[in-house]
């Protein structure tokens, strides 16, 4: 038996904002859209063009409110070939939420608060 990874997921109050934040900081591209018949929820899957990996953005019609995502100590974590070139990027959109330049990586912050970590190519 064999496992390995396929996709992580989160939830997202603005599924548009979302998207429009995943694509301007990271890159990535919707992959696969699944739409519940009755509008109850959907499922979008981005991927970076490269791996088969993706993240599922879940969107909630009845959701009203922001997530709590508690002390948030969980995060998904992307390299990046162009480490200062991205540095820049995000640094002009707003987006960096925390550095650690003794370990050579810093985080971004998405529109609901999740952290993304970024680090360099090996």
């Amino acid at each position: 038996m064999k496992f390995r990874f396929d996709h992580n997921n989160i939830n997202v109050f603005n599924l548009e904002k979302s998207l429009k934040f995943y694509k301007e900081a990271l890159g990535l591209i919707e992959v696969k859209r699944h739409v519940q018949a009755d509008g109850e929820f959907i499922l979008v899957y981005l991927g970076d063009g490269d791996t088969q990996h993706s993240l599922e953005l879940t969107w909630l019609r009845d959701r009203t409110e922001t997530y709590n995502l508690g002390e948030n100590e969980f995060h998904v974590a992307f390299m990046v070939d162009d480490f200062e070139a991205a540095y820049q990027h995000h640094k002009k959109m707003g987006c960096i939420c925390y550095e650690n330049k003794e370990m050579g990586i810093y985080f971004i912050n998405d529109p609901d608060s999740y952290w993304v970590e970024i680090i360099p190519g090996r």
